[in-house]
């Protein structure tokens, strides 16, 4: 969960500090990387509170791994979606970061009775 939480703050970071520079090169629209920082800084946010927590209910892990994989979704959405206006490196970030982001999810769901803490 600490990978996760600090993933998601500096793809936060990232977007927030460049993020018109990355919408040109990404051929992506502006909002798109406004939204990607805004979810990226409230992910972190909810995972680094996670991961501070010496015992974690199911239920809020549970909403981890969806939230994982709700957003590696999304990415396969937007690849899909400007798979013909988006350059090639923005399609390969998109597509990149639905893998990492699923592959946390499914991680987090095999590991989630270890990650509980109790």
């Amino acid at each position: 969960m600490w990978i996760d939480g600090c993933a998601g703050a500096l793809g936060g970071l990232v977007t927030l500090a460049i993020g018109p520079w990355l919408a040109g090169v990404y051929a992506l629209p502006i909002e798109l990387m406004r939204a990607h920082t805004a979810a990226n800084f409230a992910y972190a946010a909810y995972s680094l509170f996670l991961a501070s927590r010496r015992t974690r209910p199911l239920p809020a892990l549970v909403l981890l791994v969806f939230a994982n994989a709700a957003w590696a979704g999304l990415c396969l959405r937007w690849a899909f979606v400007h798979a013909e206006t988006a350059s090639v490196f923005g399609l390969a970030h998109l597509l990149a970061e639905a893998a990492f982001v699923g592959g946390l999810a499914v991680a987090e769901w095999r590991s989630r009775n270890v990650l509980r803490g109790v």
